[in-house]
């Protein structure tokens, strides 16, 4: 696990994001979800372990109207790294939040960084290009 202060979300972000410290290293489920409360927010971390890499985004799923992407499969289409919700199947990009399947769906994500085995969830969500 890493220990070292490291940014995991390769999305520019606001340079004056406050953190919030959600849970340890070791708490993350490799190559799983996990939903973590962040000011009031339900967010989706998911920790890519082959890569050794956190993403997070919303945990809430716009198309089935629920708080449940958290509990999605994570993968790959087309190079680009997805979770498929467990209601309807959508693929959102943990990357950016977009939805491949309707691109006017756009939900928010997050900086992630660890820190002396914490990880800390920015609270500003990152601004799309």
């Amino acid at each position: 696990m890493i220990s070292e202060e490291r940014d995991m979300n390769p999305v520019v972000e606001e340079t004056s994001n406050k953190w919030v410290d959600v849970c340890g290293v070791a708490d993350l489920q490799p190559n799983s979800g996990i939903c973590v409360l962040v000011e009031d927010r339900q967010v989706a971390i998911f920790f890519l372990a082959k890569e050794n890499i956190v993403y997070a985004i919303q945990n809430y799923d716009p198309i089935g109207k629920a708080n449940v992407l958290s509990r999605g499969v994570i993968g790959d289409i087309k190079g680009e790294p997805v979770v498929a919700s467990p209601l309807f199947k959508e693929h959102f990009n943990i990357v950016t939040g977009r939805c491949l399947e309707d691109e006017s769906i756009q939900i928010e994500s997050y900086s992630v960084r660890m820190i002396n085995g914490r990880v800390q969830v920015g609270i500003v969500p990152n601004r799309q290009q």
